[in-house]
């Protein structure tokens, strides 16, 4: 589903990668710096997306881009700016996320005899505990990735109250809706689910318990992006974000004529 309202006889409008975008670029609002990961085309370009809006005021980095970042160093200044607290959004991802917030980019099963492994956490923890706005967001929403408890904590989302920890979990978007983080509640509460998607496909597809209003009537539709937003994706964002990511430009985006 490519994340609209449609049937066979009608060509989508948007894309589910617009929506998200156009949805990124909200969260982020009155960031002043944004950093952005490496394979994160569609939160590099919702941050690019927000910078724009924002009239140019917020600073946005892409690691891996030549143009979009002013790095000597890679991921080691990320880490230092953070450390300094000049860094206000940042994005993770995991193969396990739970309903505390915790991701997993170990594996699946129990430690150190995993039936699968991934590429590792990297600094993902210590950035978790540090810029204020983390955004969860993953495109695969099943109860194989959101899941009651990870098998393994790369990257705790809450701490013991005691632990300094100005950084945290925000939000979580994926392919069906988008959750705010409740920090008091430590809990996911649901915020919105995207056009095509129910409330119950979202607690049918979800392994974890999240908060939501008595009536589920009352859980707003994503906001779908207007003509003018859609125009300025596939336009200046796309031109920026294909460095570095000139397929999912030129695939996604419509810098070779395949927008609808």
């Amino acid at each position: 589903m490519s994340g609209t309202l449609r049937d066979a006889a009608v060509t989508p409008r948007y894309r589910l990668e617009e929506l998200l975008i156009g949805r990124i670029a909200d969260l982020l609002e009155g960031s002043r710096h944004v950093a952005v990961g490496a394979s994160s085309p569609i939160p590099g370009s919702g941050a690019l997306l927000a910078r724009h809006l924002s009239g140019g005021d917020m600073r946005v980095s892409v690691l891996g881009s030549r143009s979009l970042q002013d790095f000597t160093d890679g991921g080691v200044e990320i880490f230092d700016l953070a450390a300094q607290g000049r860094i206000d959004a940042f994005f993770l991802s995991g193969g396990q996320i739970d309903g505390a917030g915790n991701i997993n980019l170990v594996g699946v099963g129990d430690y150190p005899r995993q039936k699968v492994r991934w590429s590792g956490s990297f600094g993902s923890a210590y950035l978790y505990y540090l810029v204020p706005r983390v955004i969860l967001f993953r495109l695969e929403h099943t109860r194989r990735t959101m899941v009651e408890r990870v098998d393994f904590i790369s990257a705790p989302g809450t701490s013991v109250d005691n632990v300094y920890r100005p950084g945290g979990p925000y939000a979580l978007i994926t392919n069906i809706c988008l959750f705010a983080f409740d920090r008091e509640r430590r809990r996911f509460r649901l915020d919105s689910v995207h056009p095509g998607h129910t409330v119950e496909e979202v607690r049918d597809n979800t392994g974890f318990d999240f908060d939501v209003p008595e009536a589920s009537t009352a859980i707003p539709e994503t906001p779908v992006p207007d003509e003018s937003r859609l125009a300025l994706i596939r336009g200046e964002i796309a031109a920026a974000i294909a460095d570095p990511y000139p397929k999912f430009a030129a695939e996604m985006l419509g810098l070779e004529g395949n927008s609808t």
